[in-house]
């Protein structure tokens, strides 16, 4: 791809951000890791506190997407599997079963609060989420492409909550955190877009569908090369030897930082990754795959903080050990 059109397909990338932060006010970097993921063709998952715009977030981009067919879910105690993926129901004019498809078969599915509902409901997303189609009965039946899940949750110490099982979150290709507003300033255009009942439907669309595909096309194409893939397994590596981690990043999670950093250098309009690309991105695509130590929990240490470790440790290339 001739370098004008990665630099325009950056453009369209800012565009689409500064559209979404129209309601998500004062957070850039969390909006651009946001729709880094989707340009990875990851999955999101939002977890925060409630009442930070977690919903807001995905449904914002949702409907900055022109085209896409999008899909809410509510997940609740009593929710089950075949109300998120279809169910077959026997028609008595034809007599037959027919399959009628869940809120799964969308572009954008919005999961909201995913984990309220009960581990077997969560796992009912896990096929979809990795192989991008919904095996019923037997038969697999694709869902719409691109396919991208935003779900959205609270903490686990949260009351009614379960704790998405290790399997899920490794599917997730991010998690990222909202937080409180940054200042007195962000908070007031806040509380006035409440107050005049601003809602995210409201938003205009400002990419297409199709847009997005030649973005998505853009990333796989993007350059990465040997000395950085060499840096990403390095991060990766190391990450399992840490003395407060129990289970380090997997391959597939090495494979997840290379193509969230493909993804990192198109939103800036660049044809190749660097180093910071990497270094963006390691954080929020690294965090939720590690398991820690008992000790390591019991001294209230962070997944994110150890990435950070790692980051100062590992020499970035070119530039020897800082």
């Amino acid at each position: 791809m001739p370098v004008s059109d990665t630099s325009r397909l950056g453009g369209r990338f800012q565009e689409l951000a500064e559209n979404v932060e129209r309601f998500v006010r004062g957070k850039p970097e969390v909006v651009r890791l946001a729709l880094v993921c989707l340009l990875a063709q990851g999955h999101l998952l939002i977890e925060d506190v409630p009442g930070v715009a977690k919903t807001s977030l995905a449904k914002a981009i949702a409907r900055s997407i022109g085209g896409a067919t999008v899909k809410r879910i509510q997940f609740t105690p009593d929710l089950l599997p075949s109300d998120v993926t279809g169910v077959q129901v026997y028609d008595q004019g034809s007599g037959r079963f027919e399959f009628r498809p869940g809120p799964v078969f969308a572009h954008v599915l919005l999961g909201d609060e995913i984990n309220r509902a009960a581990p077997k409901t969560q796992s009912a997303l896990l096929e979809v989420m990795a192989e991008g189609q919904v095996t019923v009965d037997g038969e697999a039946r694709a869902v719409p492409d691109p396919f991208l899940c935003i779900a959205t949750q609270n903490p686990v110490e949260h009351q009614g909550t379960y704790a998405l099982p290790e399997a899920q979150l490794d599917r997730f290709l991010m998690r990222i955190a909202i937080g409180y507003p940054a200042d007195t300033t962000d908070e007031v255009t806040i509380i006035g877009d409440g107050v005049a009942r601003r809602r995210p439907e409201e938003l205009r669309p400002v990419l297409e569908l199709d847009e997005l595909r030649l973005m998505i096309t853009a990333v796989r194409k993007t350059h990465l090369s040997a000395e950085l893939q060499n840096y990403v397994a390095m991060i990766t590596r190391a990450t399992r030897t840490h003395s407060d981690v129990r289970l380090g990043v997997s391959p597939r999670g090495s494979i997840a930082l290379a193509v969230a950093a493909q993804a990192y250098a198109v939103s800036a309009g660049r044809e190749f990754v660097t180093a910071d690309d990497v270094k963006a991105v390691a954080v929020p695509v690294l965090g939720h795959r590690l398991l820690l130590t008992a000790e390591a929990r019991i001294g209230r240490h962070r997944p994110e903080s150890i990435v950070g470790e790692v980051l100062a440790a590992v020499p970035v290339p070119g530039m020897g050990r800082r």
